[in-house]
């Protein structure tokens, strides 16, 4: 069985949804880096940098960041449909998701944690780095929806890992709220993503719709 090591409203649900699509079963396990939880020690054996969400597969071995774990899946359960079987329509999946990993999730790392980024900080300097990192994420988004064609989504015809990744890292940092002024028709496709059943379902358990 994987075991995912996760907590509620944070990128595990990006996991949980592609091993629903794989038809994997597996065990949740709550490991909030930030709070004392079940989990918290294992993970921190696991994954001594202490992220969320860690994939312990079946044979012992540890898969961490997202991108990385969605690819895996994508790989070893191609009729999952999380990557696209043309390698030309695959390549350019997996560009998105080391996209999103690399300028939209690490943009949001900043705006949660500036402290982990600047000596002896102070509010002043915080918000002013918080500030940045904003600008920086929301940028990234827009370049990212005029640079990746839906077709009607990003796999193909129906959702698949990129579009599961998106959904998900859309939701912080106010980018939605952002990409409703500037990229409309981008937004829409997101809230068609959020409604396909097996990610409804996810994202569900992790935003329940009276806290969306």
């Amino acid at each position: 069985m994987y075991h995912l090591y996760g907590s509620q409203g944070t990128g595990s649900a990006i996991v949980e949804i592609a091993l629903e699509y794989c038809q994997l079963a597996y065990r949740r396990i709550e490991a909030a880096p930030w709070e004392d939880s079940p989990g918290r020690e294992a993970l921190a054996r696991l994954n001594p940098l202490l992220q969320i969400p860690t994939l312990q597969l079946p044979d012992g071995s540890i898969l961490t960041e997202s991108a990385a774990i969605l690819i895996h899946l994508g790989l070893e359960f191609p009729d999952s449909g999380l990557l696209p079987a043309p390698a030309s329509a695959r390549a350019q999946v997996i560009r998105g998701l080391v996209y999103i990993a690399a300028n939209c999730y690490s943009a949001i790392g900043i705006l949660d944690y500036p402290e982990r980024w600047i000596s002896d900080p102070d509010e002043p300097l915080k918000a002013r780095v918080r500030a940045a990192a904003a600008e920086r994420l929301y940028r990234s988004w827009g370049l990212f929806a005029e640079q990746f064609a839906s077709r009607p989504y990003f796999g193909g015809a129906a959702p698949g890992a990129l579009d599961i990744q998106a959904a998900v890292v859309s939701r912080w940092s106010g980018a939605r709220e952002h990409l409703r002024d500037s990229h409309p028709d981008f937004l829409v496709l997101l809230q068609r993503i959020d409604r396909e059943p097996r990610i409804a379902a996810v994202l569900a358990r992790h935003w329940p719709p009276a806290s969306s």
